[in-house]
C-alpha cells in the first residue's frame, strides 16, 4: 500500500508546481492567445502578405481567403498584420489573422 501512497502523493506535489500553459509573446510584446498558437504558430507578417477582396483578407503565400465576419480575424494589438498556421507553416491553413484598424 505504500508505493501506491507514495506515487500519488508524488503526482500530486507535481500536479500543484505545474506551470501553466501560455502562448507566445509577438516581438511588440503582447501575447497569442493560445487558442491561436502552440507556442510556434504565430508571427508577424509584411502587409504585403495580405491583401482584401470582397470575400475577406487573403493569405497571398496560400491563396486562402479568410472572410472578414470569420471568428479568425482579431484585431491586432499593435497595429500590424500577425497570421497564425498550422504548425507555423508558410503553407499552413490559418488559425488566426491578427489585422489592424482600418482608416476611413
Amino acid at each position: 500500500m505504500r508505493p501506491f501512497l507514495l506515487v500519488v502523493s508524488v503526482s500530486c506535489a507535481i500536479q500543484a508546481t505545474a506551470i501553466p500553459a501560455r502562448a507566445h509573446d509577438a516581438p511588440s510584446g503582447w501575447s497569442y492567445p493560445y487558442s491561436c498558437c502552440s507556442m510556434q504558430d504565430c508571427r508577424p507578417v509584411a502587409t504585403k502578405a495580405i491583401s482584401e477582396r470582397p470575400e475577406g483578407f487573403v493569405i497571398n503565400g496560400t491563396g486562402e481567403v479568410v472572410p472578414y465576419r470569420d471568428a479568425r480575424v482579431r484585431p491586432s494589438p499593435d497595429g500590424e498584420f500577425h497570421w497564425c498556421s498550422v504548425a507555423g507553416g508558410e503553407h499552413g491553413r490559418t488559425i488566426c489573422l491578427f489585422v489592424p484598424p482600418r482608416a476611413y
